[in-house]
C-alpha cells in the first residue's frame, strides 16, 4: 500500500485530493504548512507528495521541492495556479515529476498520481548496459557515467536517458517523449520535456549551450546521437 502525503494550505483541497485518493487505495497523510510536512516526510517516509507551490511560512513548496530533491528521488507533483507558468518551470527544474494546475479535475490528480507511482515503482530492470561513446548508462544499478564521472541523475531523469540511448539517432517528438517516458497518452503542455532535456544537457554536456549528444531538432523534436 502506497501513502501519498497532501500539503495544501486550504483545508478543502485536501479534503477532495484524500477522498479521491483513498478511493484508489492509498494512505493519505496532510499537511497545512512546508514545515510540518518536513517533518512527516522525514518521520513517514511517504512514497509520494502532492505538493501547492504556495504555502504559508518560510518554507513555500518549492523551497520543499529543492530540500526533498537534495535528499532524495521521492516523487513530487505539484499543484500550481494557471497563470504561474514562472513556479511550474521553476518546480520542474528544481526536480518536481510533474504538477497539475488550479483549478484542477481531482480525477486527473488521481491519475496523474497513478502514473508517478507506476513511473517511480522500480520494476526489475535487465542487467544491460549502454555505451555510447564516454557515456555508460548501467539499468541494473540505474547509474549513469560520462568521461568515468557518475552523473547525479533523478529517477526521470535517467529514465528519459535511457530511452533516448535506446534509440541512437532517432527522433522523438515531445508528445512521443511525453508518452513513452512519462506515460501520458496526451498531454496539453509538453513544456515538462523540455525543462527536463535542459537539465540532462547540464548535466551532461560539456557545454550545455552548444549541445553534442541530445540535439534539437527543429520542428521536430529531440535525438541523442551515437
Amino acid at each position: 500500500m502506497t501513502t501519498v502525503l497532501v500539503v495544501d494550505d486550504e483545508p478543502i483541497v485536501r479534503d477532495v485530493v484524500t477522498r479521491y485518493l483513498e478511493r484508489d487505495g492509498h494512505t493519505i497523510l496532510t499537511a497545512d504548512s512546508g514545515d510540518t510536512a518536513r517533518g512527516l516526510i522525514e518521520g513517514e517516509s511517504p512514497s509520494l507528495v502532492v505538493l501547492d507551490v504556495m504555502l504559508p511560512g518560510e518554507t513555500d513548496g518549492l523551497a520543499l521541492c529543492r530540500w526533498i530533491r537534495a535528499t532524495s528521488d521521492l516523487p513530487v507533483i505539484l499543484l500550481t495556479a494557471r497563470g504561474d507558468e514562472a513556479d511550474r518551470i521553476v518546480g520542474l527544474e528544481l526536480g518536481a515529476d510533474d504538477y497539475v494546475t488550479k483549478p484542477f479535475s481531482p480525477r486527473e490528480l488521481a491519475s496523474r498520481v497513478k502514473t508517478v507511482l507506476r513511473r517511480a515503482r522500480p520494476s526489475t530492470p535487465p542487467r544491460e548496459r549502454i555505451t555510447l561513446g564516454s557515456l555508460v548508462l548501467d539499468a541494473a544499478r540505474r547509474e549513469a557515467r560520462r568521461d568515468g564521472k557518475a552523473l547525479r541523475l533523478t529517477a526521470r531523469e535517467f529514465e528519459l536517458l535511457w530511452f533516448l540511448a535506446s534509440n541512437p539517432n532517432r527522433v522523438f517528438s515531445r508528445d512521443q517523449l511525453m508518452a513513452r517516458v512519462w506515460g501520458y497518452s496526451s498531454a496539453l503542455d509538453t513544456g515538462t520535456v523540455t525543462v527536463h532535456v535542459r537539465r540532462l544537457r547540464e548535466k551532461l554536456e560539456d557545454d550545455a549551450s552548444r549541445p553534442e549528444l541530445i540535439e534539437t531538432v527543429w520542428g521536430v523534436g529531440y535525438r541523442l546521437r551515437a
